[in-house]
């Protein structure tokens, strides 16, 4: 099955990717990697939804912060089209970055990377299986609680 086929099988329609807000490219392609630049958690319609700014422990709800990690996932897949035409052209995914904004004390962030990790599974089958990293920050762009970076290996 491709995986546009799976995106609609699980019911995601990939959105118009947003152009970078700063000196940066969404995309660098160097041999058979793909590297995509960290995605916020834009909802379909381009936007930060108000559930999704600020900070987790604080006035994120770590359900909101799961889902936050699940739109970024599906904004990587989406800058990913753009970049090779056909996202079976992905052989694997390498790599997830996820960066939570999320008060000091707050320790329990890997279950919110689990958004984008668990969807990129869901989208990508064995494929989709990745190394991750995880990191809680101080802020973030757009006051977003959630923003993941991605490598996939690619043909």
């Amino acid at each position: 099955m491709s995986i546009e086929a799976k995106l609609k099988e699980l019911g995601v329609t990939l959105p118009t990717p947003g152009a970078p807000i700063a000196n940066y490219v969404p995309c660098v392609r160097t041999g058979s990697l793909l590297v995509v630049s960290g995605q916020l958690c834009l909802g379909a319609d381009g936007k930060l939804a108000d559930a999704h700014k600020g900070k987790l422990g604080g006035e994120v709800a770590a359900e909101a912060a799961i889902e936050a990690a699940r739109l970024c996932a599906i904004n990587i897949l989406a800058q990913a089209k753009v970049a090779l035409g056909s996202l079976d052209a992905i052989q694997r995914c390498v790599r997830l970055g996820g960066f939570i904004n999320c008060v000091p004390t707050y320790g329990a962030i890997a279950p919110v990377m689990n958004g984008a990790s668990d969807f990129m599974v869901a989208a990508l089958g064995d494929k989709g299986r990745h190394a991750r990293s995880t990191i809680g920050v101080a802020e973030l762009p757009l006051d977003a609680v959630v923003e993941v970076e991605a490598m996939f290996e690619v043909a």
